[in-house]
């Protein structure tokens, strides 16, 4: 099935909204595509009566993906996180460079060239943000994690993903030291919603950052700690 460049992101939109939030509306989608709100309705209505179908749309009650929708979005998905590894890995561009590039070229690679990429980095499972990469069948891997906002006083985890919108927010936690697979423990926790003060790395007496929620809020920790009492 050929699908036009619109059509495919509309259904990775669709899934990354239902995975991260729980559904996908009419003005998520708008957001999320930086398209009007009628735009979204008109083609949200031509998915749902195409055929195959590739999506279930109920006007005031969002969209989710048929498994047709779902199985294209994953290849969408797939893409582009190999594309992000490899021009992360074998062509040297920063975690926070990787994401615009992929998204040109996502809809543009073949089968073949997508398996080639998988073979040179040895079919890698996530990509430089952490994201889980889907197989060829579209199976995700695995991924338990929490958000690094919730954890507490004491407690000590491992970065596992970070959300990968902002550039400049990328190039700061890299100069942290935030990126996958690093140690961070809470050394304090700030009240009445103040900041969240987390040491990097494993070695005692480490520098503790003063981090708000909109940094934590995109930051995701396998947590193997036991919180202590505040």
């Amino acid at each position: 099935m050929v699908l036009s460049e619109a059509i495919e992101n509309y259904l990775k939109a669709i899934y990354q909204l239902c995975h991260e939030r729980g559904r996908a509306t009419t003005t998520a989608l708008a957001d999320w595509l930086e398209v009007a709100p009628a735009s979204v309705s008109g083609m949200l209505k031509k998915l749902s009566s195409d055929r195959p179908k590739l999506v279930q749309y109920t006007r005031h009650r969002g969209v989710s993906l048929t498994p047709a929708g779902e199985k294209i979005a994953l290849e969408v998905i797939r893409h582009h996180r190999l594309i992000e590894m490899y021009l992360h890995q074998a062509l040297g561009y920063s975690w926070d460079q990787v994401h615009d590039e992929a998204e040109k070229l996502e809809h543009v690679i073949s089968e073949e060239f997508e398996d080639r990429i998988a073979e040179k980095l040895g079919h890698p499972e996530f990509d430089p943000h952490g994201d889980p990469i889907p197989t060829k069948n579209g199976e995700l891997p695995k991924l338990s994690c929490s958000c690094l906002s919730t954890m507490s006083k004491g407690q000590t985890g491992r970065v596992r993903r970070v959300r990968n919108s902002d550039p400049a927010l990328l190039r700061y936690l890299a100069e942290l030291g935030i990126v996958p697979d690093a140690t961070l423990t809470v050394s304090e926790r700030a009240p009445f919603g103040g900041p969240l003060h987390v040491q990097v790395g494993a070695e005692p007496g480490a520098a503790a950052h003063a981090l708000g929620r909109p940094v934590t809020d995109q930051v995701f920790v396998e947590v193997d700690g036991t919180a202590v009492d505040e």
